[in-house]
């Protein structure tokens, strides 16, 4: 099918066929065997730990350029971390990004508040 305008699936659909199908060289898929055996019994599956994207997108509307874009990187390494299978280091990451980007929205407030105040208080000469 040479003409195929079709796109090509995504990684992790690629991923997930190849450990369905068993071809995935002997990995073991992200949550194991134990975790079919756990939705079987009626229990619910493991979750994907909290990467906090959408809190370090937000953190970069604020002045504190260089550690929002710190953030942001470590929320995007804790997804890879869980697509990789490594959930204890993707909740790892996700935490750090975290606290990178609640520092990172306090020194933003921080300088915008020492902003305003320079602005308002110093008179034109």
């Amino acid at each position: 099918m040479e003409g195929s305008s079709s796109p090509p699936p995504a990684y992790s659909e690629l991923k997930l066929g190849l450990e369905k199908s068993g071809g995935g060289g002997g990995q073991v898929a992200p949550g194991g065997p134990d975790e079919d055996e756990e939705a079987a019994a009626g229990g619910s599956p493991a979750r994907a730990p909290k990467s906090y994207l959408w809190l370090s997108i937000l953190a970069c509307f604020c002045p504190a350029h260089p550690i929002n874009i710190v953030s942001f990187v470590l929320s995007v390494m804790a997804l890879n971390s869980y697509t990789d299978g490594d959930i204890e280091g993707s909740e790892r990451l996700g935490h750090i990004a975290l606290m990178v980007a609640i520092a990172s929205i306090l020194i933003g407030l921080v300088m915008i508040v020492i902003l305003c105040v320079v602005h308002f208080t110093t008179h034109a000469i």
